[in-house]
């Protein structure tokens, strides 16, 4: 049994759910990986949640410069999938001028060590040639 498997306890595993009718078309998937790159395999949510892991809460204007080459409707979007997912709060500070700050919630702060264990990895691991137009 993997070590994250008990954090998934009661959770389908991976041959329960690709039994029940896929063939065991997804018989090598591991569910809670899934989950999470379903989430953070979106292009920019990593780096958001970097930024906010390394500087704190910072306000919609911070994290749109602090991201170069996010829109702001894909930046709204990603902050939107975040606050649904549980990893960040959204405040809105009383004006004037409003103010809307987003900041991690425990969930958040708690992937920072896997967020610096994978830029380990790509320091170490991935040229910088694999990218392709990334900020």
């Amino acid at each position: 049994m993997a070590e994250h498997e008990v954090v998934t306890e009661g959770a389908p595993s991976t041959a329960d759910v690709c039994d029940a009718g896929a063939h065991n078309a997804c018989v090598n998937v591991d569910l809670a990986l899934n989950r999470v790159f379903t989430l953070l395999g979106k292009r920019w949510t990593g780096l958001l949640l970097g930024v906010l892991n390394n500087g704190g809460p910072a306000y919609f204007s911070e994290l749109r410069r602090a991201v170069p080459g996010i829109s702001e409707r894909m930046l709204s979007d990603r902050l939107t999938e975040l606050t649904e997912a549980g990893l960040v709060v959204r405040e809105v500070d009383p004006g004037p001028p409003l103010r809307v700050s987003y900041r991690l919630t425990e969930g958040g702060v708690a992937l920072k060590p896997a967020l610096n264990e994978l830029a380990v990895w790509a320091d170490r691991y991935l040229p910088e040639s694999a990218l392709r137009g990334g900020c």
